[in-house]
């Protein structure tokens, strides 16, 4: 079975206990395993070994501090908001309630929402334990309480909208399916180009969390356990038979 047609292949509906023990054995612990090596990486960029690499990643800030244009400006704050926690939320109910209504399908309609609220524990949790600073230059967006490491925008953006190029592979149309998935694809890095712009995090920030976000789609994609096309469905086809040939 492939992994980009495994809710394809396998629709069947998972009971509570099946849904209960995959979201913990299949996201939760590997996501575990995920934060600490997130952890790790942020100790060695504020105090580890990496320390000095904030001082060289600020070039980058102020090479884009010193190219700022007003219509700049304006194009990265759409995109700055479009990794904003009320957008991304936003996006992600009105997609997990339109999949869910076309499709019945629950358990696959909750895909993104899984994918965004894993990414956010990782950066909360992250946050709670690496105090980053910011980059040293003009910010143009309010500064949240949390740390610079990882970029919570840049992660939710990626967990949500690569988990929505994955859903869009079932569009039917190739045309309106390569651009639906290819916008996917660009809006995280969008969102991360816009908050370097804007003097929000480093570099090493909008990289972490766009990985954080990516192990956050994958890990949801294969949140519950598929199986192949037809395996029920054949067992019962050759069963009917043998029944009817008995009577």
């Amino acid at each position: 079975m492939s992994m980009l047609t495994r809710w394809h292949d396998d629709q069947s509906r998972p009971t509570a206990k099946e849904a209960g023990r995959d979201l913990a054995v299949r996201v939760l612990v590997p996501l575990i395993v995920w934060w600490l090596v997130v952890l790790a990486t942020g100790w060695a960029l504020t105090d580890g070994p990496l320390k000095d690499l904030g001082t060289t990643e600020e070039r980058i800030n102020k090479w884009f501090a010193s190219s700022r244009t007003s219509v700049l400006n304006d194009v990265t704050l759409f995109f700055s908001w479009t990794g904003a926690t009320v957008s991304i939320i936003g996006v992600c109910l009105v997609v997990v309630a339109l999949v869910w209504w076309r499709t019945r399908q629950w358990w696959y309609a909750v895909v993104p929402l899984i994918a965004i609220s894993a990414q956010a524990l990782v950066f909360f949790f992250t946050t709670l334990l690496i105090d980053r600073e910011r980059p040293d230059v003009e910010k143009l967006d309010d500064s949240p309480p949390t740390s610079s490491f990882p970029s919570g925008h840049t992660g939710a953006a990626t967990g949500l909208y690569f988990t929505l190029a994955l859903m869009a592979l079932r569009i039917r149309q190739p045309a309106l399916r390569a651009v639906v998935v290819t916008v996917c694809l660009l809006v995280p890095f969008l969102v991360g180009t816009a908050r370097l712009y804007r003097g929000m995090h480093h570099l090493s920030d909008v990289c972490v969390a766009i990985v954080n976000g990516l192990v956050a789609c994958l890990l949801a994609w294969n949140w519950l356990r598929r199986e192949p096309a037809g395996h029920d469905a054949g067992d019962a086809e050759v069963e009917r038979p043998m029944d009817q040939t008995r009577a």
